[in-house]
């Protein structure tokens, strides 16, 4: 499972409507996703903490922001 984050373009800018996203193989064989939930609407400054809340390693989300953040 995932997130995904898809950009509000006709609403307030900066803001992001989230999806939690299950990843399956249909009957084929064919890469398929099912939206489980849908989390609503986000500020950009509150994404990482979302994203990490469903990640398998949390930490390394965090790091991640802590290197866009910091410039390194």
């Amino acid at each position: 499972m995932f997130v995904r984050v898809i950009p509000n373009n006709k609403g307030t800018k900066k803001t992001y409507f989230c999806d939690l996203v299950e990843s399956f193989r249909d009957q084929y064989g064919k890469p398929r996703h099912k939206v489980v939930v849908k989390l609503g609407q986000f500020d950009q400054e509150h994404l990482p903490y979302i994203r990490a809340a469903y990640a398998k390693n949390p930490d390394d989300e965090f790091r991640k922001v802590k290197v866009k953040c910091s410039g390194q």
